[in-house]
């Protein structure tokens, strides 16, 4: 009986302290850089590897297999708060983690010269490194998203608090001590040169560089040499043109680029800038988002739908990937117009006017579209620093032709009666699960 209780007891605390370290007890793959001929590499147990990856934050979604699927090898994370499944599905699927690790911004009020709360910081990043060194599927570590990035009152950027540059310093010097198998690097917003000036003199440690760019993929390899970086960088993001580098309306709101442009633009922008860069710097790249989030509008960043559905540019990914491109091709939605204009000539609508909207798609794969038509208000509180945002809830409308919308790409509708900013979606479905989007901004205003 006796016997029978503490080998009981020893079993839950073994299962316990299991739980408690993930594969604490495994033997970490090593992973290094090497500079040969005039090109850095990454390595994986002295093997060459090459990062085919996307940023992934879990309760954005989570679809590894299509990841897999698409010829993914990789895939980074913001945060550690959902280590225990990421690492599990890596694992399963053959796939490298770029671990994120989520510090505390100046942006979001952190205050980097309250060295207690740094202390108490250091002291659980401390812990998230000590149970997750020893994956096996433990690619990098990345210690913090964007710590550059700070705003004045008037919407400016300005230079953040040096003892943020501090912080992370303790942190890699600690990394480096603990887990000598894994590369430590921090990620910049852009490529600004009087950041990476402050930022890595205060860093000297770091292992290589990270940097996230959206339109400024096609100029990279010009700012990396303007910006004098002379050891190895990764691209930790990139993907459409960012909500601050597009047209907006008159009224402020930001101009979303269709999701058949977005593809071919970003696709063009990674040739510029991935494929075909010469610095010998890079040594990998992470596209951004697979999964959806809100951040300005529901469409803009994911490369999935709410519903899962992926779009254009998770095609494309394949095709850069794999070299060609995956047999059913999701909607092309070119262009939407209202009432025969584009969102760049500013529609001004009457409350309670009758408007035609009409969405131009290319179809790829000779497949049969459906279509379903959304109206939402613009966002009231916006987010930064890629901060949660609440999408705005759906605001009905009535469509007043063709009666079965959603065979239609050409709907007749009633604006509605409140003044203010909407946003018309349409989401364009195939019957493989593929899906386009596009969207138009107009003000309902009384002449």
């Amino acid at each position: 009986m006796k016997y029978s209780f503490l080998a009981s007891l020893y079993s839950l605390l073994l299962a316990t302290y299991s739980f408690a370290s993930t594969d604490s007890l495994s033997v970490p793959n090593h992973v290094s850089i090497e500079k040969q001929s005039q090109q850095y590499r990454l390595l994986v147990n002295d093997s060459p590897f090459e990062i085919k990856g996307a940023g992934l934050n879990y309760p954005d979604g989570h679809n590894f297999q299509a990841l897999k699927a698409a010829g993914g090898n990789s895939f980074r994370t913001w945060s550690t708060k959902h280590a225990e499944q990421e690492l599990a599905a890596a694992k399963e699927l053959g796939l490298m983690v770029a671990m994120g690790i989520d510090l505390k911004k100046q942006l979001h009020g952190f205050d980097y010269n309250d060295s207690a709360a740094v202390a108490k910081q250091f002291q659980w990043v401390k812990e998230q490194v000590n149970r997750y060194k020893n994956h096996p599927n433990l690619l990098v570590w990345v210690v913090a998203n964007e710590p550059n990035l700070l705003f004045n009152d008037a919407g400016q950027l300005i230079p953040v608090n040096p003892k943020v540059y501090d912080a992370i310093s303790d942190i890699i010097d600690y990394i480096h001590q603990v887990d000598p198998h894994h590369p430590v690097t921090y990620s910049y917003a852009g490529v600004i040169k009087s950041h990476l000036a402050v930022g890595l003199a205060r860093t000297p440690n770091v292992d290589f560089v990270s940097v996230q760019v959206y339109g400024d993929l096609a100029n990279i390899k010009q700012q990396v040499i303007e910006a004098n970086i002379n050891i190895p960088f990764m691209v930790t993001e990139f993907g459409p043109l960012g909500h601050w580098e597009v047209p907006t309306t008159l009224w402020g709101q930001p101009i979303e680029e269709t999701s058949a442009v977005k593809a071919k633009s970003m696709a063009h922008r990674m040739q510029l800038g991935l494929a075909d860069n010469s610095t010998g710097l890079n040594i990998g790249a992470f596209a951004f988002e697979w999964g959806q989030k809100q951040e300005r509008t529901p469409t803009w960043y994911g490369m999935f739908n709410k519903d899962g559905k992926p779009n254009a540019r998770v095609d494309e990914m394949t095709r850069f990937w794999t070299g060609q491109y995956p047999l059913n091709r999701a909607p092309m939605t070119e262009a939407i117009t209202l009432n025969n204009l584009f969102a760049s000539d500013n529609v001004y609508l009457e409350p309670n006017s009758q408007a035609i909207a009409n969405v131009m798609v290319t179809n790829k794969s000779n497949a049969s579209f459906t279509y379903q038509w959304k109206l939402l208000k613009e966002v009231v509180e916006v987010s930064q620093g890629g901060a949660f945002e609440q999408e705005p809830a759906a605001t009905p409308f009535t469509i007043t032709a063709p009666t079965k919308q959603q065979k239609f790409n050409k709907i007749e509708f009633l604006t509605p009666a409140v003044e203010g900013a909407y946003r018309l979606f349409v989401y364009v479905h195939d019957e493989h699960g593929k899906v386009g989007n596009a969207n138009f901004p107009f003000y309902v205003k009384e002449k």
